[in-house]
């Protein structure tokens, strides 16, 4: 008798253990599920569903984890789904040096607008010098600063 108990005992044992999913079929109805989202691929290893790629966005990623967590024959859910990196600085705009020839002709034409100033370059910097408005100081720097030297030097007096 206790022969029968301990053979019908493992015999429903196997019969469980046979009646779970297996991981390739827990797979396959992940993949079915999630179709539509080719950037997120999921393994199943012992009904641990691991998913891993890129997810849109956090709702995204937690929309994936629930489906898969739906699936049957899943026992826990790993979510190693990656968010993409936001806010990426674009690459600093070139600058454009003008030889001091260029310049000098530019910075010229720029501060002959103004009474009392002068300016003089040498290595891409240039050195204002004499006396502006405090009304003019400001346009003045700006469209020197707008002809890209490498420095400017403000040596103005302000009336």
């Amino acid at each position: 008798m206790k022969m029968k108990s301990i053979l019908l005992g493992m015999g429903l044992v196997v019969s469980l253990a046979s009646c779970t999913p297996k991981d390739a079929d827990i797979e396959k109805a992940i993949s079915e599920k999630l179709g539509d989202a080719p950037e997120v691929q999921v393994t199943v290893h012992e009904g641990v569903a691991t998913i891993t790629g890129t997810c849109e966005d956090e709702a995204f990623k937690k929309n994936i984890e629930r489906s898969v967590k739906a699936t049957k024959g899943v026992k826990s859910v790993v979510n190693a789904c990656e968010l993409p990196v936001a806010n990426q600085e674009p690459a600093a705009a070139a600058v454009i040096i003008n030889s001091d020839g260029d310049l000098d002709k530019s910075v010229s034409e720029v501060v002959k607008a103004y009474d009392g100033v002068s300016a003089t370059v040498v290595g891409g910097v240039v050195t204002l010098s004499g006396e502006v408005k405090r009304s003019q100081l400001q346009p003045l720097m700006q469209s020197v600063q707008e002809l890209k030297p490498k420095k400017v030097e403000n040596k103005l007096i302000i009336k």
